[in-house]
């Protein structure tokens, strides 16, 4: 499953886990801003934001997992399967593909305020990419440096919730997840008191026993409480590098390893790749399973008057700094 993040210091940062058994090729992809977007239902926008992202890409078009614009707007989706629903083009409104609800409201969206009027307008359609790449069921968040998100399309309609903790994992639907974070709130970063019973003495017995009750399983309830408690505690400089080095600690809380989590007969979700991006520069910095040195790509560094996809392959094999 995934679990995505925000984080603020002088910069806002966005990211995610991606947490799967298997990848489909992933790239970090730029779409310049003169890339012609054929949309489904409401034809072709020739002219937008520049967005760069993580993507799969199928005939051309980017697939994006999670992304941010020019603008300093983010947006991901993560996996909703068994509450997603998604509704039958409606000619009254502006009807917009799952697949490519991410490029939708990137290029044309400067802000969350610029996105929830968007938003008011759109239909979510189920309309699938293709015979091979069917609908998936994904739920979506979407976050500036002011404020995130949460989008939902269910049974009852497209649902869009204030996310106060800038956190989203899977199911169960963000209401539920938010309000399961009363059955935490008596954790602390600080050393536990004794507040079992009159008369009885506990003690501390160890340094470092802040936090102690914080779930550690791989559920996506508990990914939840994990992130959002150890995002909204965290503590770290304001430069580049102290941010991005405590955002991949922020969502290393979430990591997931190989055997931990099996899926089916020898199969096992690992946290294929891990994002921060620095919304305010457009750099999208990564590690992979097998590479935890970080990498990035500087959207500015390119021409984003472009009018074709600039594309860069993982780099997943484990990069070694020996000192000697």
């Amino acid at each position: 499953m995934c679990t995505a993040a925000t984080y603020k210091t002088k910069d806002f940062y966005f990211g995610r886990t991606l947490d799967y058994e298997f990848s489909y090729g992933d790239e970090i992809t730029i779409t310049p801003r003169n890339y012609a977007f054929d949309f489904r239902h409401t034809g072709t926008c020739s002219s937008h934001y520049a967005i760069i992202g993580m993507a799969h890409i199928a005939g051309n078009y980017p697939l994006y997992y999670d992304a941010i614009n020019e603008k300093g707007l983010g947006m991901a989706g993560l996996n909703f399967v068994g509450n997603a629903v998604y509704a039958e083009p409606d000619d009254s409104k502006e009807n917009v593909a799952q697949f490519e609800f991410i490029p939708y409201i990137l290029s044309k969206c400067a802000s969350v305020s610029d996105a929830k009027n968007l938003l008011a307008k759109i239909n979510l359609t189920g309309t699938p990419f293709s015979d091979k790449l069917p609908t998936a069921g994904l739920h979506w968040i979407i976050a500036d440096k002011n404020e995130s998100i949460t989008v939902e399309s269910v049974a009852d309609g497209l649902h869009i919730y204030d996310n106060p903790v800038g956190v989203l994992t899977n199911n169960p639907p963000f209401e539920t997840q938010m309000f399961l974070l009363n059955n935490y709130m008596s954790l602390s970063a600080k050393q536990p008191q004794n507040t079992f019973a009159n008369g009885l003495k506990l003690n501390s017995y160890s340094r470092g026993m802040g936090a102690i009750g914080l779930p550690g399983d791989l559920s996506s309830a508990s990914r939840f409480a994990r992130a959002a408690f150890t995002k909204m505690n965290s503590i770290s400089g304001e430069s580049e590098n102290e941010s991005v080095s405590q955002f991949f600690h922020i969502l290393g809380s979430v990591d997931q390893q190989r055997g931990c989590c099996e899926v089916s007969e020898g199969k096992y979700e690992i946290t294929i790749y891990t994002s921060c991006c620095n919304a305010a520069k457009g750099i999208y910095y990564y590690t992979t399973y097998n590479n935890h040195q970080i990498s990035a790509v500087d959207m500015h560094r390119e021409n984003l008057d472009a009018t074709e996809l600039i594309r860069y392959p993982l780099i997943t094999e484990q990069q070694i700094n020996f000192q000697n």
